[in-house]
């Protein structure tokens, strides 16, 4: 009787073991989905833009993909030379979605990649105004420092905040 339930102990344990071991390993959840990047984490500067405010320089109302700029979507534009990172968003016919999880010290969302340019030096994406109020709800600091950007696998990601924990 007790080599039977110190075996069915041990079993219990194992089992308990390889859970957590295999939960440590797996993909971190987020909005319903597994996160699952299709590249490095990229860490640099994410800036805001809208090209129908009067005091924006760059772009255009229409993105690369050929979609309206939309300020309360959640999408972004990644620098022209992370395009392969992101599995090489193109433009028009050729334009494929793209997605990304976006990271600061307190924050985090998925947006899709819609758009790409020539950000300024240091600058990795391009959050739409949308996404850069759920990182800075004042959009004072029109700047993001230290954000981490991970381009994710797949194109059926719904884009917006992602709950912590």
């Amino acid at each position: 009787m007790m080599v039977r339930l110190g075996a069915a102990f041990s079993a219990a344990m194992f089992v308990v073991c390889s859970s957590l071991a295999m939960s440590a390993t797996q993909p971190e959840k987020q909005n319903g989905w597994n996160a699952v990047a299709s590249g490095p984490t990229i860490v640099g500067v994410a800036s805001t833009y809208n090209p129908y405010r009067h005091d924006q320089q760059s772009g255009g109302p229409e993105t690369a993909s050929g979609e309206s700029y939309d300020p309360n979507a959640w999408t972004a534009a990644i620098q022209v030379d992370l395009r392969k990172q992101f599995g090489g968003v193109h433009y028009g016919k050729d334009y494929r979605p793209a997605y990304a999880l976006v990271v600061t010290s307190d924050k985090q969302a998925i947006v899709k990649i819609n758009d790409v340019g020539p950000l300024e030096p240091g600058r990795v994406i391009d959050l739409n105004e949308q996404t850069m109020r759920y990182f800075d709800p004042s959009l004072k600091r029109r700047l993001i420092y230290r954000v981490e950007v991970t381009p994710l696998l797949g194109d059926d990601w719904a884009p917006g905040p992602v709950a912590s924990g």
